[in-house]
C-alpha cells in the first residue's frame, strides 16, 4: 500500500458539476501516484473548529500532467456544513489533506466481462477504478456501467466511461434520463443474459446490499465501496464499525479494512 501523507495542498480548480455536486482539482506529493481505486482522503474544513471533524471523500482520478502525477480530483455533493465549505473554495487555496487512506479495488487483469454499479456521487471512485482498468490492459468494450440517481442531474460522468469503451445504463427515480427504476433492476436484468467475471459497486447501502444479494445469488465475486460517516480514517475512534458476516460479535471499520470490502465480508 501507498505511503499516507498529511499535508498541506492547494486547490487547482473547483467547478460546479450537476446538482449541487462539484469536482475538485488538489496539487499533491508525487506520492499519490501509488494510490489504488477505492482509497480515500480526509480533508480539514473551516477553521478546524467547526466543523471539528475531518471529512472523507473517495480519490475521484490522478491529475496526471506530462507523464507525472501531480494531484489528484474529488468530486462531491454538497450535503452539509463541511462539503459547502469546500464547494466556496478558490484556485490556489490550500487545504490540510491526510491520506491515501484504507484498502482499494482489487483489479485481476484476467476479467474478460466487468460490472460496475454507482449510486448518485458514488460513481466517484469508480472512475478511477476504470482508468486502472485500463491501465492493466483490460478491454472495457465488453463492461458494463451501471449508473443511478434521483434525476438525470445526479447522472455525473457517464460521458467519460462511454469514452473508454464502456457501455453505460442509466436509471433515475423521476424518469428524466434512462428507465424509471431502480440501478439494481437493469443490473440484474444484464446478469440473466451473460454472467460477468466481478461486480464492482459503490453508493448507497441499500443498493449495495441488493448488488450483493445479486451477486450472492448468481455466485459472482463482488466488491462494495462502502459510504459511511468517519471521524478519524485511521481506525483509531472507531465511529464507522460495520458487523462481519457470520460473527455478529465481531466488527470490521470502514476506513481501515475498507472502504472496499468483498460483499460477503460484511452485513449490509
Amino acid at each position: 500500500m501507498p505511503s499516507t501523507f498529511q499535508e498541506t495542498v492547494q486547490v487547482l480548480w473547483n467547478r460546479p458539476l450537476g446538482s449541487a455536486c462539484f469536482h475538485m482539482g488538489i496539487r499533491t506529493n508525487e506520492g499519490y501516484g501509488a494510490s489504488v481505486p477505492g482509497q480515500f482522503v480526509m480533508l480539514r474544513l473551516g477553521d478546524g473548529k467547526n466543523p471539528l471533524l475531518r471529512r472523507p471523500f473517495s480519490i475521484h482520478r490522478l491529475v496526471n500532467r506530462n507523464e507525472r502525477i501531480i494531484g489528484i480530483e474529488l468530486l462531491y455533493k454538497v450535503v452539509g456544513e463541511g462539503t459547502k465549505i469546500l464547494s466556496s473554495c478558490r484556485e490556489g487555496d490550500r487545504l490540510d489533506m491526510l491520506g491515501p487512506l484504507g484498502n482499494g479495488f482489487a483489479v485481476a487483469d484476467t476479467h474478460d466481462t466487468i460490472f460496475l454499479a454507482g449510486g448518485g456521487i458514488g460513481i466517484a471512485p469508480l472512475l478511477f477504478l476504470s482508468d486502472d482498468l485500463l491501465k492493466k490492459g483490460l478491454n472495457l468494450s465488453r463492461a458494463i456501467l451501471f449508473l443511478g440517481g434521483k434525476s438525470k442531474a445526479d447522472l455525473l460522468c457517464k460521458e467519460k466511461f462511454a469514452e473508454m469503451g464502456m457501455t453505460v445504463h442509466t436509471t433515475t427515480d423521476d424518469g428524466s434520463e434512462g428507465d424509471q427504476c431502480y440501478v439494481t433492476h437493469p443490473l440484474e436484468t444484464a446478469v440473466n443474459r451473460r454472467v460477468p467475471d466481478v461486480i464492482y459497486a459503490c453508493g448507497p447501502v441499500a443498493m449495495l446490499k441488493c448488488v450483493a444479494g445479486i451477486a450472492e445469488h448468481y455466485s459472482i465475486p463482488c466488491q462494495i465501496s462502502m459510504e459511511t460517516t468517519m471521524a478519524c480514517g485511521i481506525g483509531v475512534c472507531l465511529g464507522c464499525a460495520v458487523v462481519q458476516q457470520g460473527d455478529k460479535e465481531k466488527f470490521v471499520h470502514v476506513c481501515r479494512d475498507g472502504p472496499v470490502f468483498q460483499s460477503d465480508r460484511i452485513v449490509l
